[in-house]
């Protein structure tokens, strides 16, 4: 496998013990439609979250969260709409991004109800 597909595993696994940890449920990890993804679906405090999730191993060339272009939140919104075409239930919705920075020591960088 190559090194950036470890990386986005590992922040992957760390997003989850990050969004545990501070009083989310997960719904889904990895939620597919089409050939989209929504890394974390979760709750907190009747707030349905779609979160993106993205690592690097330093900030050497640039954020974590730079890589989240329009087009991106485009297709996560997109994926979200189908989520909740099939899971009606959610009044409140928002979308985040956790950033995670893995060296020299690692760094969450939470942007919450992200619009662009």
């Amino acid at each position: 496998m190559a090194k950036h597909n470890d990386v986005g595993k590992e922040g992957e696994r760390l997003a989850l013990a990050y969004f545990i940890q501070n009083g989310y449920h997960i719904i889904y990890q990895n939620w597919r439609f089409a050939h989209w993804e929504i890394d974390l679906i979760a709750s907190k405090n009747q707030v349905l979250h779609f979160i993106e999730v993205k690592t690097r191993t330093n900030s050497k060339f640039g954020f974590p969260e730079d890589e989240v272009t329009p087009k991106k939140m485009k297709f996560l919104m997109q994926s979200a709409d189908e989520f909740l075409h099939r899971h009606p239930q959610w009044q409140r919705i928002q979308y985040d991004i956790l950033s995670i920075i893995l060296q020299p020591q690692i760094n969450y960088f939470l942007i919450e109800d992200v619009f662009m």
